[in-house]
C-alpha cells in the first residue's frame, strides 16, 4: 500500500486527532528504521571481522544480528520458548586413508643406511627343524630412523717444509686456504652457528651451552666475529648479487617491521627497522633480500629501488608512494590485504565484534 505524503497546506488544515495519528506513524517507522540500521552495521562488522580480522579471535553474540545472513544455532539456543529439533541420526562410515605406496623409502632414500643381519644359530634350527630338512626364504627387511646428536672431528694439518742444505731455501706443500685467517672455524662449523641462530633463532650464548655439553668450548664472542667477518667478507658479494639479480623482475613487494636492537649506542627502547623486499609470489624462485636501518627515513626504500623498472606492491606508508615523483619507470601499487583500513563506515561500530 502506498504511503500518503502530505504537502504543508494539507498539514495545516487536517483534524488534531488526525495529526497526532501521522505524528505516532512517523515515530514508528523512524524507531524501526533506525533498528534495522542499527542491526546492518552489526552484521557488517561482523562480516568485516570474519573477512580481514585474526582468525583465531572469538565473537560475543549480539541478539539478533546473525538472523539476516546467518542461520546460527548458537544464537538460538538460549531464546526462551525456543526448542530445537532433534537432529536425525545417520551412519557415518570411516575410511581410512591408504598409506602411499613407497612413501616411506622415498622419505628414507637420501640417508646412509647400516645392514644389520639377524641370523639363527645352529643350535636354534636344529631346535625348529629337528630332522634338518629346510630351507632358507627372502629376508624380513624392516628400517628404523636412528638419531646421532651433532659430531665434533679435529683436523689437524700437518704440512710439509722443506730446507736446502744451504738454509737459504725453504718451501712449503700446498694446503687449503682457511676461511678466516688463522682461525680454527671452518665453512661447516660456520654454516652450523649461521643456520642455528637464523633460521632456528638460538641465541649465542644458547649455541656455547649445546657446544660445551658436547665438550667443546667455543665462546659467543668468537662466534659472533665469525659470523659478522663472513658475512662482510662471502655473504655480502652474493646479496649485492641477489640485488642486481631482482632488478630483473617485474613485480616486487617491499614492507618494514620495527625491531629492537640492545646495545647499539643508543637508549633503550630506541626502534630500528628491517626493511624486506622481495620478488612478487607469482615468480617460481623467489629473492627476499633484509636490510637493517636504524631509523623509517624514505632515503631508504630511494636507495635500494634505485634504478628499479617496474611495480613495486607495498602498504600505505608515504615514503614509498612518494618515490614515483622520484623514480622513472617505477610505478608503486597498493597491496589488497592492506585496502580495508582505507574503508571508514560512518558512526559508532559495536564494541562486543
Amino acid at each position: 500500500m502506498e504511503k500518503k505524503i502530505y504537502t504543508a497546506d494539507e498539514l495545516n488544515h487536517v483534524e488534531k486527532d488526525e495529526l497526532v495519528s501521522i505524528i505516532l506513524s512517523l515515530q514508528e517507522n523512524t524507531a524501526r528504521m533506525m533498528e534495522n540500521q542499527e542491526l546492518i552495521m552489526e552484521q557488517i562488522a561482523v562480516l568485516r571481522q570474519q573477512r580481514f580480522g585474526r582468525r583465531s579471535e572469538k565473537m560475543d553474540v549480539i541478539d539478533g544480528q546473525m538472523s539476516l545472513f546467518f542461520n546460527e544455532p548458537e544464537a538460538a539456543a538460549g531464546e526462551p520458548g525456543t526448542q530445537a529439533e532433534e537432529p536425525e541420526f545417520e551412519e557415518v562410515v570411516i575410511r581410512r586413508k591408504k598409506k602411499k605406496k613407497g612413501k616411506r623409502e622415498e622419505d628414507l632414500k637420501d640417508i646412509q643406511v647400516t645392514v644389520i643381519q639377524h641370523e639363527m644359530s645352529e643350535d636354534e634350527l636344529k631346535a625348529a627343524f629337528p630332522d634338518g630338512k629346510y630351507k632358507r626364504l627372502p629376508d624380513e627387511v624392516y628400517k628404523r630412523l636412528e638419531f646421532h646428536p651433532a659430531t665434533f672431528e679435529v683436523k689437524e694439518h700437518h704440512v710439509a717444509v722443506y730446507a736446502g742444505t744451504d738454509n737459504e731455501t725453504i718451501v712449503k706443500a700446498g694446503r687449503p686456504k682457511d676461511l678466516l685467517r688463522g682461525s680454527i672455524v671452518t665453512p661447516s662449523l660456520e654454516a652450523a652457528i649461521i643456520n642455528g641462530k637464523y633460521v632456528n633463532s638460538l641465541p649465542l650464548y644458547r649455541m656455547e651451552q649445546e657446544f660445551k655439553r658436547n665438550d667443546v668450548n667455543l665462546n659467543r664472542q668468537n662466534m659472533a666475529n665469525w659470523t659478522i667477518q663472513c658475512a662482510d667478507r662471502y655473504l655480502a658479494i652474493l646479496y649485492d648479487y641477489l640485488h642486481k639479480l631482482m632488478y630483473g623482475y617485474h613485480v616486487l613487494q617491499a614492507d618494514e617491521t620495527p625491531v629492537e636492537v640492545t646495545k647499539d649506542g643508543r637508549a633503550a627502547g630506541a626502534k630500528s627497522y628491517m626493511w624486506i623486499y622481495r620478488t612478487g609470489k607469482s615468480y617460481l624462485e623467489a629473492i627476499v633480500l633484509y636490510e637493517y636501518q636504524k631509523d623509517r627515513k624514505a632515503d631508504h626504500p630511494e636507495e635500494f629501488l634505485a634504478g628499479f623498472q617496474g611495480v613495486c606492491v607495498t602498504d600505505g606508508y608515504q615514503a614509498y608512494h612518494s618515490l614515483e615523483e622520484k623514480a622513472a619507470g617505477l610505478t608503486v601499487a597498493g597491496c589488497w590485504a592492506h585496502y580495508p583500513r582505507s574503508i571508514v563506515i560512518p558512526g559508532e561500530l559495536p564494541t562486543s565484534v
